[in-house]
């Protein structure tokens, strides 16, 4: 009987449980996604880490979940090394495509300036801004 089970709200999400489910879901469908993280850090001479990036490959994608550099080291070429040095560990991987995600006050000039091209905008996310989704040939 469906009344026995009940949805509740939990402060720490199962991403455990949920994430291992909707992975082998799509093995299912569609057979082994290939998933290998992916993560370059700009790291000072104290080892300090001043930003870098976080993505991964699968189905011959990358997928650039979050870069970073630290306000004092921007337009220094860092992102530019970064960014080159991530997609060219993906293309190793067999990625021929990359995507990702950003705001209008974040970076997408930077994106479009490295090829990336919008193929999707959430107008006013969050208010007097944009959200892009971008993607490149790798």
């Amino acid at each position: 009987m469906d009344e026995e089970y009940q949805i509740v709200y939990v402060e720490k999400p199962e991403w455990g449980i949920i994430g291992e489910g909707i992975t082998n879901y799509s093995k299912q469908q569609v057979g082994n996604l290939k998933e290998e993280n992916l993560c370059f850090v700009l790291r000072a001479p104290d080892q300090e880490i001043l930003g870098g990036v976080i993505g991964a490959t699968y189905w011959d994608w990358f997928y650039i979940n979050l870069m970073w550099i630290k306000e004092e080291f921007r337009g220094r070429g860092f992102g530019h090394r970064l960014l080159v040095q991530a997609e060219a560990l993906a293309r190793q991987r067999g990625a021929r495509n990359a995507y990702l995600d950003t705001f209008s006050f974040q970076a997408p000039d930077f994106y479009k300036k490295h090829g990336y091209q919008v193929f999707g905008e959430l107008k006013e996310f969050p208010p007097g801004h944009q959200r892009y989704f971008l993607k490149k040939e790798l």
